[in-house]
């Protein structure tokens, strides 16, 4: 597995705990830091970005994604889904060394290994629609 992937998955790890207990993102994340063996991977940095970044800006991606979701309101997305979508709009809006290309195709891998059969095509249309967004 690709090192951002796994980054992209440590991310969601920590997010989807974060959402299931409803707490914040950053101390769920201090949390996990503490129970990872030393030394720690070289792609922990890039997953503590994200996590530290999705909360940073959490209610303007959430915002994006419900306003990109048609017929779905976050609270019925699955889990994994909302969490994902979290990630990808967090990369496509302020991850520049990222295509966003890259951000939708890495969300819709995961989404295909951890979440249910429709997950990918969902996720796959509400992330072209918000990159298309972003870039006007």
């Amino acid at each position: 597995m690709p090192a951002r992937r796994k980054a992209r998955k440590r991310a969601l790890d920590v997010l989807f705990e974060a959402d299931l207990r409803d707490q914040p993102p950053v101390e769920v994340l201090a949390g996990y830091l503490q129970r990872i063996e030393r030394p720690h991977p070289e792609h922990l940095g890039y997953a503590v970005g994200l996590v530290e970044g999705v909360a940073a800006h959490l209610d303007r991606i959430d915002e994006l994604i419900a306003s990109y979701t048609e017929g779905w309101t976050l609270d019925r997305m699955p889990v994994v889904d909302r969490n994902l979508a979290r990630i990808a709009v967090y990369e496509l809006l302020y991850v520049d060394e990222i295509d966003d290309a890259v951000a939708i195709s890495e969300a819709v891998e995961l989404a295909r290994q951890m979440s249910t059969d429709d997950s990918p095509r969902f996720l796959n249309g509400v992330l072209g629609r918000i990159a298309e967004y972003a870039t006007r």
